[in-house]
């Protein structure tokens, strides 16, 4: 290491220079960031390199919206019963894989079930009206 000239503010040693008091033994030499071969015991040994991210599954997050949630809701205003049999595969799907879309296919569970109450309501309603209708009540014409 070099001394500056007097006056000089003093520079910071470099990261690439050898620290004071570190042998300069050929055995005892390691390339910078790197440990030796045979650790010493009570070393942990290093870890293997980490490969790129993404790469060994589902990002952390889950990995987006469940597409059977999304479904689910949606089928809840056009076929409700097609929505609550999304609805359960969606939520048994998302428990598995840990997707996001809970919210979705709870959601689209409990229109569909509203829409398909009101739509067994509204036929047995209208059943029950045409057999009132049909029914001639004892009169005669």
């Amino acid at each position: 290491m070099s001394y500056p000239p007097p006056g000089e503010p003093e520079q910071p040693p470099s990261p690439y220079e050898r620290p004071h008091g570190e042998s300069d033994r050929p055995g005892d030499q390691q390339p910078w960031g790197q440990q030796p071969e045979h650790p010493q015991w009570g070393q942990q040994p290093p870890y293997p390199p980490q490969g790129p991210y993404g790469q060994y599954g589902p990002p952390p997050g889950g990995g987006g919206t469940n597409v059977m949630a999304i479904l689910s809701l949606v089928f809840a205003f056009l076929f409700a019963p097609a929505g609550i049999v999304l609805g359960h595969l969606a939520k048994r799907q998302i428990k598995r894989t840990g997707e996001e879309g809970d919210q979705l296919a709870t959601w689209g569970l409990i229109l569909s079930y509203i829409f398909t109450v009101i739509g067994l309501l509204a036929c047995c309603g209208w059943l029950g009206f045409a057999i009132w209708a049909g029914s001639d009540n004892g009169s005669t014409y």
